[in-house]
């Protein structure tokens, strides 16, 4: 059975563009969520300068990263700590494994409840 040569040239220019394509939805949805979210890890509530912001990464809360919604809400911002950490979990989970804080409750600390204070203070 004969088969066709491989265009090498056209894989490349297929591959090439999907990379650009992932490039630019990368840096469109990064910078919307960080145009609309203050810059606190919503984890571990570590707060975020221009000098270490590349340490700040989007999660995508239901791990599909196509689903970039314009009001933001399947996003959040996350250290890069604590979204390795966060896939780590999904990854255990997804392939039925036992996580370490199964019966911890859940956390209810808020990052973001003060947050209206301190930039009327920052304001004045």
């Amino acid at each position: 059975m004969p088969s066709k040569p491989i265009d090498e040239a056209r894989l490349d220019r297929i591959v090439a563009e999907a990379r650009r394509n992932a490039e630019q939805r990368e840096l469109g949805y990064r910078e919307r969520a960080l145009k609309m979210y203050p810059w606190v890890c919503g984890r571990c509530a570590r707060e975020f300068t221009r000098a270490n912001l590349q340490e700040l990464t989007v999660h995508h809360r239901n791990h599909n990263h196509d689903d970039n919604p314009p009001d933001g809400s399947n996003w959040e911002l996350l250290c890069v700590y604590c979204h390795d950490n966060e896939h780590a979990r999904h990854i255990d989970h997804v392939r039925g494994g036992v996580l370490a804080v199964e019966d911890a409750p859940p956390a209810t600390g808020n990052p973001f409840a003060d947050l209206k204070a301190m930039l009327e203070r920052g304001s004045k």
